[in-house]
């Protein structure tokens, strides 16, 4: 897959729910950075918070929602999506966590998709993946990294991103 560039450079920092864990902040620019479906504020960093509380799809994007005006986690780069799997692995989560990928059928084409609107242009599934039978949502494995489909009513921890 090509390597893809991001609009500006957005500052990062670690979030978990939980004891204190080591934050890894990176500067982002002096404008704010917009970029399609993913909000900002009076500051360009994005966040990050790995949940253990164990939620269906829906109940995880409204607890982003409602707990962090943010939602499930966009990955947008293989270094991005090793940051969060370490960021899980950090938390001791056992069971891999939602992220904000949800595959079904779109004008008679099994499609992915990001549920913050933001572009598809890095995906990480395992042999098999996506199913494309029904619609599923996506859990990031906190063993090897990759992304697998799973039924959307199933309970998982999960990552927000605000």
């Amino acid at each position: 897959m090509p390597t893809v560039l991001m609009p500006c450079a957005w500052g990062w920092r670690w979030v978990v729910e939980g004891p204190p864990v080591p934050t890894f902040p990176l500067l982002c620019p002096a404008a704010p950075c917009q970029f399609q479906g993913v909000p900002t504020g009076d500051t360009a960093q994005l966040h990050y918070v790995v949940v253990k509380k164990m939620r269906t799809y829906s109940g995880a994007q409204r607890y982003c929602r409602d707990v962090y005006r943010g939602q499930l986690v966009s990955v947008h780069s293989a270094a991005r999506n090793q940051e969060l799997q370490k960021l899980a692995q950090t938390y001791n989560t056992i069971i891999s966590p939602w992220i904000g990928a949800v595959t079904s059928c779109r004008a008679g084409q099994w499609e992915s998709y990001w549920e913050d609107s933001s572009p598809w242009n890095y995906a990480n599934w395992a042999p098999t993946h996506p199913f494309g039978i029904v619609t599923t949502c996506t859990t990031l494995s906190i063993r090897d990294g990759l992304w697998r489909s799973r039924f959307c009513f199933q309970l998982h921890p999960f990552i927000c991103q605000y």
